[in-house]
């Protein structure tokens, strides 16, 4: 199974980002614009995982999960991998307490290693710092995107509280689809008292 742990927007978060990107969309049909229910944060990219290895690997995450605190998040913003001048991803960012997101993805990660995913055949390939995005359209070829990232730098969405993280599977194919396979919660209390 291709596995990745993951926070997914709430619902009217998803909206209100689709309906800034709507005037957009047709200005730039080179883009294979991704389905809002997809949208993502991927916090740790486990690859293949055997299935064997799920039940441990299950309860690693949740006892990771247990260990960090709900968070206040938000979508911002605009950007492009690798860059705006040659975009192969656009993307808006997540604003929020970025040291907390970047410990409680590495925790995630460090669960999975300890479940043996990565003994087991697990490709993991996030060993990148934790950039908190959610992927909005994609392109097989080079685009300059410099325009509608600019144009959408104002965007500012409202703010969420995180209260969990999700074990997600990713079936590839013409279209990829994600299936939850399990969500965790966070539990921990907020250092300070703040989100």
């Amino acid at each position: 199974m291709r596995l990745f742990v993951g926070m997914l927007p709430p619902r009217q978060a998803r909206e209100e980002l689709t309906r800034a990107i709507a005037p957009h969309r047709s200005a730039w049909q080179g883009l294979r614009w991704l389905d809002p229910a997809g949208w993502h944060m991927t916090l740790a990219f486990l690859g293949e995982v055997p299935e064997e290895v799920l039940p441990e690997l299950e309860t690693r995450l949740a006892r990771a999960a247990s260990r960090h605190a709900p968070m206040t998040l938000s979508l911002a913003g605009a950007g492009a991998f690798p860059s705006v001048r040659r975009a192969r991803v656009l993307w808006t960012g997540v604003r929020g307490p970025h040291p907390r997101l970047t410990r409680l993805a590495g925790s995630l990660g460090a669960g999975a290693v300890r479940a043996g995913a990565v003994r087991a055949g697990a490709v993991r390939t996030d060993r990148r710092r934790l950039r908190p995005h959610l992927s909005l359209a994609r392109s097989r070829a080079d685009v300059d995107v410099r325009p509608l990232v600019e144009g959408f730098e104002a965007f500012a969405g409202t703010p969420w509280e995180a209260r969990t993280v999700h074990l997600v599977r990713s079936r590839l194919g013409a279209v990829v689809h994600y299936e939850t396979i399990a969500e965790y919660v966070l539990t921990a209390s907020a250092p300070g008292g703040r989100s």
